[in-house]
């Protein structure tokens, strides 16, 4: 690994709080004001009129119950100040040429977002019958939250989007992702204060450790305090001023205040603000990018303060409204409440002055059309928000060349995550100059056996690093594991990808169900990016799962867990794929293939332990490329009809099945055997469920019609059930994870779950009534064996020498 410069230790005083007060003189001009207030009232007025209407969009009569949705949902108690940080936001991305995004973290926050959209154009750019007039406003009202429209939060159909608003927590990781080698970027991300409780925001505050001024871009938080959630007040909101300025200082940031409710003093409160963040963001980034030092600032925050429902109704039916948890979601409602309600729905509306903000045709007046930014800098069209458009393909070498020497089935070992390191090492290398590839690991990353990338790179570190006892630490470095959260590397891989870059998340096996919910919100996400013509292809989430429930020697029960298999199975077939290759010639082959494609979430389960070896390169290819097959070295049924299959699919449970096998061939060689190896699990769902699903007649012709499945499965036995439970064969018999084990050896581990050799020879005699009294025997010497293992691990604390030693002889 290239030789790096020691950092200097993290003073985090090259921005000291005098410097960066606000001018006491007005940033707005008055003709400016006048104008940013006008935008501000037309985003917020059509922020609130996709709530209720369907006719009369301009307010030209008087408001009836006609005019209005049956139905009226959405939220309206974020909007207003979304609408308030858009808004000035915009003004400098125009003044100053920025490159921005934005980033809406607070929950269903939609109608917001896609009024801004409306206003500067890019909506009607992707959706051409969204016109910018009366007619096109009167559809755009229609379609929120209406069936056969939009959602009530942002989502992957708002242009200028990279995170879905239906969960919170996951904006700030986003955020920090999306500017990571893209030093020109700045991702203003709102943070809702409901949203900033959450575990997975509280960790991304520490993402400011991990930017590196030089070459990447600037996240700028802000945190709106608007008070409550749905139905409580936030911490942050009833925490003092200097306790929320110590919180954000203590944790590398420079926190600045806009609070009040006033509009006129608030637009000048936060214009000042604003600039002085960019001025700030700009400081930062010239200093580190003319000296070379890339040692940690202060990066600029805001924290915004507003009533919860701004300029909504003040009170209704007798109740607080505006500043109370009560504006959360629809401020008025309707349905029984219609005649009482509607003269008061209509003056809130009217409030904002539509005839002065819109012409008689429905567009906006000059005031307000003049005012966004143009092109490519409106952040509802900024590329980078549709990061299909940047994407590039990675420069790979030929995995076939880090093939394992395989001379015959499980003649040499080699450890399945090691080799693959090597390849991983290679491909960062060739991408280092695009910038464009990094591995997410929590801490795991040379724990996992991928240790080899760090001849090439090092792992992210922008603190002060103790000689002789850090290791591989690089203020550039592309290993992003320095991180001890699963929810901050998932979201910071999520922001990368959906930016047009590439990566993989390695972890291990039991953990990544911490990140459950977030992969369920990104599957989401591509299945309707799938559906929406304008969203280009992005590069696939790849998961490898090491450190798998089979080998727990040290860790223990709370190290078990293959249950994100069955999560994902769940979800999408256009969207998931799952791989457990046996062997490392096949991981190479299935991660090759993940890493090129687009739009999937691709699972890869592989052992980092030394294991037998059992394909060639060649043979791995064409097993790989098919997602299953019969392994014709170790069945001995050809030209006949096999009397049992066993099946595989996972490395310990390929390893146990083919033990057994040697077993059955040599104490029943009458035995017709037949070994049938599963990589793609999607494989064992009919084709009319999933891609890459068999036919009936394909799986019949692998698992026969009626005779007997022995399936070791690497998970939850279930799953496999789940998946063939349509065909043919029920003659189908699973062993796999049954919740049992802790602090044991390899081989116990299987045989406290029944998926040891023993077990399975076991099995396959008892569903094999045609052999009579001949497998007694067997059965009784496997149960001698059984015993034999238990008493020799508690006695020496290692398995059996002849478990240990065995080795494949076909």
């Amino acid at each position: 690994m290239p030789a790096k410069k020691k950092t200097a230790p993290v003073k985090l005083t090259a921005n000291p709080r005098g410097s960066a007060r606000v001018s006491k003189k007005p940033p707005l001009t008055p003709a400016q004001l006048k104008q940013i207030d006008a935008y501000w009232r037309a985003s917020n007025y059509l922020t609130a009129c996709q709530l209720y209407l369907l006719d009369n969009p301009l307010l030209e009569r008087p408001l009836t119950a006609a005019d209005l949705k049956q139905t009226i949902v959405g939220h309206w108690g974020t909007c207003p100040g979304q609408n308030f940080i858009y808004t000035h936001l915009d003004r400098v991305i125009k003044r100053d040429d920025l490159d921005m995004i934005y980033l809406s973290g607070p929950g269903h926050g939609g109608n917001a977002m896609v009024a801004q959209d409306w206003l500067d154009g890019s909506y009607t750019e992707v959706y051409p019958n969204i016109t910018r007039d009366k007619d096109g406003m009167k559809k755009l009202f229609k379609r929120f939250s209406f069936p056969g429209g939009i959602p009530s939060h942002v989502a992957p159909e708002t242009p200028g989007s990279i995170h879905e608003g239906g969960e919170l927590g996951y904006s700030l990781a986003h955020a920090f992702g999306a500017v990571a080698d893209n030093p020109s970027l700045i991702a203003a991300c709102v943070v809702g204060d409901g949203e900033a409780e959450t575990g997975p925001l509280a960790t991304s505050w520490h993402g400011n450790k991990f930017m590196n001024p030089i070459t990447d871009g600037a996240v700028l938080p802000i945190l709106h305090l608007n008070g409550f959630k749905i139905a409580n007040p936030t911490i942050f909101s009833r925490m003092s001023h200097e306790e929320v300025e110590s919180f954000f200082r203590g944790c590398g940031w420079e926190p600045r205040f806009v609070e009040g409710s006033e509009p006129a003093e608030m637009h000048q409160k936060m214009a000042a603000t604003v600039d002085w963040a960019i001025r700030e963001i700009k400081r930062i980034q010239e200093y580190a990018r003319t000296s070379g030092d890339a040692s940690r600032p202060r990066w600029p925050m805001i924290v915004l303060r507003t009533p919860k429902g701004w300029t909504g109704p003040k009170e209704v039916d007798g109740h607080v409204l505006e500043g109370s948890w009560r504006a959360h979601q629809v401020p008025i409602s309707m349905g029984p409440d219609t005649e009482k309600h509607l003269p008061e729905l209509e003056e809130w509306l009217r409030s904002y002055k539509p005839e002065e903000l819109f012409n008689a045709d429905g567009t906006p007046v000059d005031l307000v059309a003049s005012f966004p930014p143009a092109g490519t800098r409106r952040m509802g069209a900024n590329p980078h928000a549709n990061g299909g458009l940047l994407l590039r393909d990675l420069r790979t070498p030929d995995f076939r060349d880090y093939a394992v020497d395989v001379k015959a089935p499980g003649a040499v070992e080699a450890q399945d995550m090691y080799v693959l390191g090597t390849y991983v090492r290679d491909v960062m290398k060739l991408n280092l100059d695009a910038r464009n590839f990094r591995i997410f690991a929590p801490d795991e990353t040379a724990s996992n056996r991928l240790q080899a990338v760090f001849e090439v790179t090092g792992r992210r570190f922008l603190d002060e690093q103790i000689p002789n006892v850090d290791e591989d630490l690089d203020p550039d470095g592309r290993v992003m594991d320095s991180m001890l959260s699963e929810h901050f590397c998932e979201g910071f891989l999520e922001g990368y990808l959906l930016t047009g870059r590439h990566g993989f998340f390695d972890s291990y096996e039991a953990f990544i169900r911490i990140v459950d919910s977030m992969f369920s919100q990104h599957a989401k996400w591509l299945k309707m990016c799938n559906e929406l013509p304008w969203r280009h292809d992005i590069a696939s989430l790849n998961y490898i799962l090491a450190s798998n429930v089979w080998q727990q020697d040290h860790n223990g029960f709370t190290h078990q867990d293959p249950g994100f298999l069955d999560h994902v199975a769940n979800k999408k077939a256009d969207v998931v794929r799952m791989y457990l290759p046996p062997d490392a010639n096949c991981l190479l082959s299935c991660f090759d293939h993940c890493i090129k494609s687009r739009n999937y979430v691709n699972v890869i389960v592989a052992s980092k332990h030394p294991r037998p070896q059992w394909l060639t390169m060649e043979q791995a290819v064409k097993h790989c490329t098919q997602g299953i097959g019969i392994w014709e070295w170790a069945s001995n049924d050809a030209g006949e009809e096999p009397d049992v299959v066993m099946a595989c699919c996972g490395d310990t449970p390929t390893l146990e099945t083919l033990a057994a096998v040697s077993i059955l061939r040599k104490e029943l060689p009458e035995l017709k055997i037949r070994v049938v190896n599963v990589v793609d699990l999607m494989k064992l769902q009919p084709h009319t469920e999933h891609p890459h699903g068999l036919t009936d007649s394909e799986y019949d012709t692998l698992f026969t019609k009626d005779k007997p499945i022995i399936f070791a499965y690497h998970g939850y036995p279930t799953l496999i059930h789940e998946l063939t439970y349509r065909r043919h064969n029920k003659n189908l018999h699973v062993r796999g994870y049954k919740e049992e084990g802790t602090i044991t050896t390899p081989f116990d581990m299987r045989v406290l779950n029944d998926i040891d050799r023993f077990d399975l020879v076991i099995d396959t005699v008892h569903r094999l009534p045609q052999l009579g009294n001949r497998g007694a025997y067997l059965v009784q010497k496997m149960n001698d064996k059984l015993v034999e293992h238990r008493q020799y691990i508690r006695d020496n604390g290692i398995d059996l020498p002849e478990v240990r030693n065995w080795k494949w002889e076909g």
